[in-house]
């Protein structure tokens, strides 16, 4: 499946999850980061490197969603295997 299809159906399961999705330009102390998942006044905000290739925003929303509880809502098959498959890995499902 292509990488921007992928990231709009993760961006669909963060808004089911009430998460907030920021893209933004993001610089870490040694160079452009990736981006991640933090609270901010409270609540839960994955900031994704809008400059980032979008399998690395994938990459991103996976690590960030992996951290919650995905069983109260409904994703596509291959959706849920990526999402609950190896941590490691970052193929996207056909």
């Amino acid at each position: 499946m292509d990488a921007r299809k992928v990231l709009a159906q993760l961006e669909g399961a963060a808004e089911q999850l009430g998460l907030k999705i920021r893209y933004e330009p993001v610089e870490g102390e040694t160079g452009p980061s990736l981006g991640g998942m933090c609270r901010i006044r409270g609540r839960p905000v994955i900031i994704i490197n809008s400059k980032a290739a979008p399998a690395d925003q994938v990459h991103i929303l996976v690590k960030a969603l992996r951290r919650l509880d995905l069983n109260r809502i409904y994703l596509r098959p291959g959706i849920r295997e990526l999402l609950e498959g190896n941590p490691g890995e970052r193929e996207l499902p056909p």
